[in-house]
């Protein structure tokens, strides 16, 4: 590779691992407080949280890489044009095709990386959260055994227990269900334990306690007294449940040829599976595209000493442009699997305008023209 490829390579990628930084942070961060809350009213520890979170980091990666790739190669461009240099590269014969490949070789060094993230970190990230996941809701000690909090183990349930003793026995507790659209019901306890039956089901023991049961129909409240009260968690469990797993947690090969385990566990149709193998597969042209574009689309026209700002305009726009149709095809193809040839679409078109812009910035603009005519008159 020629002196100036390396040397521009060089500022694209310290660009681009710079705004990838930076970007993830943001989403990651973001990410990370959504998360939070919702750990932190379920009780669980700073371990979890920071488990979970990374867990979320590869897919953050996954969809932080095409952005930063764009505006790195746009940031570039933009300031060796403003230096000139790119004008001096282009004064010794370089034409717009030539002065692409370091940002060809960039792309297709994110575009690597992208397809390591989709084919294989993203997965088992996505797999691992979610069995982290469904241990956490399967832990009722982790999610009850918290005193002095209001918990919501499950939408319409409320839990809280005063204090909780060396023995785990659990005193002063209030249990509200109110998960029926007819009736309300509050328990009051001394205290409670959590235990398992029989059939090894998860099961609270309330000692010394109450039943109010309100009928919202006729707003009639009906108070049973008890010495002791089994409530069984059963109910509790399958309403936090994982259910099935998700697609987008197998391997590509398996998306391509299902088997019936794989049916069976995501209750999906094999049409499915092949549209995510080859959404998987267009995703890494994503920052190749991104880079390209950002490069070829400030390539138009000459130099001015009023810089590059409409080309930089016209390059947001166009990778905006870009991202609507694959979100429109997307979406179309989502809704009927069979239309997954789609997916490739806003790639094609996305080379087919990058060989358009480097075409016409090959050619004189007709600026340029008009300052040669006016120049010689």
């Amino acid at each position: 590779m020629a002196r100036f490829d390396r040397y521009f390579l060089y500022q694209l990628m310290v660009l681009f691992g710079f705004f990838s930084l930076v970007l993830v942070s943001v989403y990651w961060i973001n990410r990370a407080v959504t998360l939070f809350d919702e750990l932190l009213s379920d009780g669980q520890s700073a371990g979890t949280f920071f488990t979970l979170t990374l867990f979320t980091l590869p897919n953050v990666v996954r969809m932080v890489l095409p952005i930063s790739a764009f505006v790195a190669a746009v940031y570039v461009t933009n300031r060796l044009t403003t230096e000139s240099e790119l004008v001096v590269a282009q004064a010794t014969g370089m034409s717009p095709w030539r002065l692409a490949r370091p940002v060809m070789v960039f792309g297709l060094l994110i575009a690597l990386l992208m397809g390591l993230l989709v084919h294989v970190l993203v997965p088992v990230s996505r797999t691992l959260l979610a069995e982290q996941t469904r241990a956490i809701e399967q832990n009722l000690a982790a999610r009850l055994l918290n005193e002095g909090q209001f918990l919501h183990p499950s939408s319409g349930l409320t839990f809280y227990v005063r204090e909780i003793t060396a023995d785990n026995e659990m005193l002063d507790v209030f249990l509200s269900d109110a998960r029926s659209n007819r009736t309300r019901t509050d328990y009051l306890a001394r205290s409670a334990y959590l235990v398992r039956d029989a059939q090894d089901r998860p099961t609270l023991v309330m000692i010394d306690g109450t039943a109010q049961t309100l009928n919202l129909t006729d707003t009639r409240l009906t108070v049973t007294t008890f010495d002791s009260f089994s409530y069984n968690l059963d109910s509790m469990m399958e309403a936090t449940g994982r259910g099935r797993r998700d697609v987008r947690e197998f391997g590509t090969p398996t998306l391509f040829r299902p088997d019936a385990a794989a049916l069976e566990a995501t209750r999906r149709d094999p049409a499915v599976f092949l549209y995510e193998a080859h959404l998987r597969l267009a995703q890494p042209f994503n920052p190749l595209v991104a880079a390209l574009l950002g490069f070829s689309t400030l390539m138009l026209g000459g130099y001015s000493r009023f810089g590059v700002w409409w080309q930089i305009a016209l390059a947001i726009a166009l990778i905006i442009s870009l991202q609507a149709i694959e979100n429109v095809t997307a979406d179309i193809a989502r809704r009927d699997t069979s239309l997954w040839p789609l997916v490739y679409v806003p790639t094609l078109l996305g080379f087919g305008v990058i060989a358009g812009l480097l075409s016409a910035a090959g050619r004189p603009s007709i600026f340029s023209r008009r300052r040669r005519q006016r120049a010689a008159a």
